[in-house]
């Protein structure tokens, strides 16, 4: 049977995105030659570069190209000399919502070697994913505001959730679970997380679709938790979760928190998905443009990404090799920590460490 050929879309982006991608695909390139997995790259100029130049954050035209494409890799967005919310909404947004990403998925690990600010916890502690819906909440409408500016003024930002984006995204999370308590020989168990105690409506909508999946797993394992216990559940016993399933909102926030745990934005990667057709996947730290071009950025969220990348196209030994990769790079004493500037390496020293122990 003749292997795939994998068509992959490279969207740098802005500040220290480029580097982080750098390293990335060279990792990537020698993950994938030991496995003998065939690819192309191609790069798109898409960020507050263009934008500053052009106007345009993503045209209709590039968007239609994307399309043809198995994945995109992507780097980070935000320019200092462009507004907040411009490149969010024009190219972030717009590919997630363009491209039905319904899914964002952001494993949480600690990595032996990592130092986690939680006391005694260890990465048996710390090894559980987030399956974040990604198209509806307060994300999916702008908002408007009355007499803006004066005393009076009155801000509306709605929330929308319907039935069929709540329901593929809870089941998404139950398939995964199966799929994790396999790989790992541990029981399957699916967390929700809301607040349906105060959002009776939407998040009452959450609860039901969620029981309702629910019955069609009856060896999974459930539990539902308001948004402020799971934060609190998130440092004082994380080893209580294996998959957490909830809102766009309530996932961008704790997702971060996610990522402190298992030792900074540093090492976190994410996913943004639809199962079956083009998906995108981006480190989770910003493109922190104080430090862009000096080599102090660390790579291994963006490395990790591409792990994940090629773990949903289905090259999970490739994934395996490079995930390996990173945890071979982190025991060996080197990166002396994952925050930028304090790495002891440049972001291309560690970018050649990992891809040497591929």
């Amino acid at each position: 049977m003749e292997r795939p050929h994998y068509k992959i879309a490279v969207i740098p982006g802005d500040g220290i995105g480029a580097e982080v991608v750098r390293e990335g695909l060279k990792v990537l390139e020698v993950a994938c030659k030991a496995e003998g997995v065939s690819y192309e790259t191609v790069s798109f100029d898409i960020g507050g570069e263009r934008y500053l130049r052009t106007g345009e954050t993503l045209p209709d035209s590039v968007l239609d190209e994307l399309r043809k494409f198995d994945a995109i890799y992507f780097g980070a967005i935000g320019h200092p000399d462009v507004p907040p919310g411009i490149l969010e909404r024009g190219i972030l947004l717009k590919l997630r919502f363009a491209l039905d990403l319904f899914v964002n998925l952001r494993p949480v690990k600690l990595y032996p070697g990592v130092e986690t600010p939680l006391k005694e916890k260890t990465p048996e502690d710390i090894d559980f994913v987030v399956v974040r819906e990604n198209t509806e909440d307060v994300y999916a409408l702008e908002g408007t505001s009355f007499q803006h500016g004066t005393e009076n003024e009155v801000a509306i930002q709605p929330a929308i959730y319907t039935r069929r984006g709540t329901e593929r995204v809870i089941r998404y999370a139950f398939e995964l679970a199966v799929r994790r308590a396999k790989e790992r020989g541990k029981p399957a168990k699916v967390t929700l997380v809301d607040k349906a105690n105060v959002m009776t409506v939407g998040h009452g909508l959450w609860r039901r679709v969620f029981s309702e999946v629910a019955k069609e797993y009856p060896n999974v394992e459930t539990e539902a938790l308001y948004v402020d216990a799971a934060a609190m559940e998130f440092v004082l016993h994380p080893e209580r979760f294996q998959v957490v399933v909830t809102t766009n909102l309530f996932g961008d926030i704790l997702t971060d928190l996610g990522a402190a745990i298992q030792g900074g934005i540093g090492i976190a990667p994410s996913g943004n998905i639809h199962p079956g057709k083009v998906s995108m996947f981006e480190p989770v730290h910003g493109s922190a443009p104080t430090i862009a071009g000096k080599g102090l950025a660390c790579p291994l969220a963006a490395i990790l990404t591409a792990a994940l990348m090629m773990e949903h196209l289905g090259e999970t030994k490739v994934a395996q090799r490079i995930e390996e990769a990173v945890a071979k790079a982190l025991q060996t004493g080197k990166i002396r920590s994952l925050e930028a500037g304090k790495m002891g390496l440049s972001t291309q020293e560690a970018g050649d460490l990992v891809a040497s122990l591929v």
